[in-house]
């Protein structure tokens, strides 16, 4: 393993990791409601938080794409709001350490990101909840330098379905198409991690551009609604996209959601949201686990769910989003961002090319997001920006 773990990490000096998902920007806000000063993510900050400069390097990533995600219990102005702040802390983050990362709004940036030695620093946020239904909030979001949109996050929103909330929609209503499609013409990534089955069958029906999975696992190696069942992962060739395997436990390790569930109505027992990131919910989460010893996640458990993908969606068509910093419970040899190593070294060992791991680790995401901005361009000679409302293409009133 010490040969392999050797390779690994030569490997992603020339193929770092595009992580398609961070949430560093939330423990943030939560933990010292952004102040810089006290969480410099220059310093080691492995007592806090998953993610800082160090550990990203020792990990082997040349491209983040950190989360501006808000709690979907967030709604209306308060949401929109809550994501302009996680906006500006990475904006301000990035503005720091220019040595170190390199704002990134396009695949050009990404790999000259990687030419220069820094890591390239992208935005995505994570809930169709931050445009509050306007289409013109949407393309404020993109002009500010959010690259995609989850269009979900665990609750519905009045024009999609969540995974994790009752259908309502059955998918996408006409307002959430006419999202998707001007998500195309903006050249914003339409991402369906989080979203039910029904919303990324209706998605891909609608989308002119590649879709990415920011940080979604197999459904069929753990059943859980947060997976991508096959039917969705055997139409993802056909449409150019990307599927990013998340490392938290309870979506890939079976033996781990109900003990989460349990873990998550402990935190709801203390006055807490379930996804709390303050050090005092952290402090519960980890009295739970001490009192209640948790199932162990390990590298060959994601790599299980890469097998798997790879077998429907093709080498082509996958890659990473480990949502650190959006989870209080991590495998145990993927615990921070300097893990990435591990996971390559066991699909070493699982006999993936250096090829293949190129593609997983960097060529797929980069080429998916150059897609989207090729399709962006034409889509722009034929049409102009949408100014259809919620009200118009449903007949209901934004909520």
């Amino acid at each position: 393993m010490t040969d392999r773990l050797a390779q690994a990490r030569e490997l992603l000096t020339t193929h770092p990791v595009v992580d398609g998902h961070n949430d560093l920007p939330w423990a943030l806000r939560e933990q010292v409601r952004y102040d810089l000063d006290r969480r410099d993510i220059a310093a080691d900050l492995s007592a806090h938080t998953h993610t800082d400069l160090p550990r990203l390097r020792a990990g082997g990533v040349g491209a983040q794409f950190w989360s501006v995600y808000v709690r979907s219990d967030f709604s209306g102005d308060t949401a929109v709001s809550a994501t302009l702040e996680q906006i500006d802390v990475v904006r301000r983050f990035t503005a720091a350490h220019p040595d170190q990362l390199r704002p990134a709004l396009t695949a050009d940036d990404v790999e000259a990101a990687r030419a220069e030695g820094r890591i390239a620093s992208l935005m995505g946020a994570e809930g169709g909840h931050s445009i509050n239904c306007s289409l013109a909030t949407l393309r404020a979001l993109y002009d500010l330098g959010v690259r995609y949109l989850t269009l979900t996050h665990n609750d519905n929103v009045p024009w999609a379905d969540s995974a994790t909330d009752e259908p309502r929609a059955n998918g996408l209503t006409r307002f959430g198409e006419e999202v998707v499609r001007e998500m195309n013409r903006l050249g914003m990534l339409v991402d369906l991690s989080h979203v039910s089955a029904d919303t990324m069958r209706d998605a891909l029906r609608v989308t002119e551009a590649p879709v990415v999975f920011s940080h979604s696992s197999a459904r069929a190696v753990c059943d859980h609604p947060r997976n991508i069942p096959d039917d969705v992962l055997e139409l993802l060739p056909g449409n150019g996209g990307v599927a990013m395997v998340t490392f938290v436990p309870k979506f890939v390790l079976p033996e781990a959601v109900a003990w989460t569930q349990a873990a998550d109505e402990n935190m709801r027992a203390h006055g807490l949201h379930p996804l709390e990131m303050s050090e005092a919910g952290i402090a519960v989460h980890r009295a739970f686990e001490e009192a209640n010893p948790r199932p162990r996640a390990t590298a060959a458990t994601v790599a299980d769910h890469l097998d798997h993908m790879r077998e429907l969606a093709g080498i082509d068509h996958i890659g990473i989003g480990g949502d650190f910093d959006g989870t209080a419970f991590t495998p145990d040899d993927l615990a921070d961002v300097a893990g990435y190593p591990n996971l390559i070294a066991e699909l070493l060992d699982r006999r993936w090319s250096p090829a293949d791991l190129a593609k997983l680790t960097w060529q797929n995401a980069v080429r998916t997001l150059r897609s989207a901005e090729d399709v962006a361009r034409g889509l722009r000679e034929s049409r102009g920006p949408s100014v259809a409302t919620i009200e118009q293409l449903d007949g209901v009133a934004a909520r």
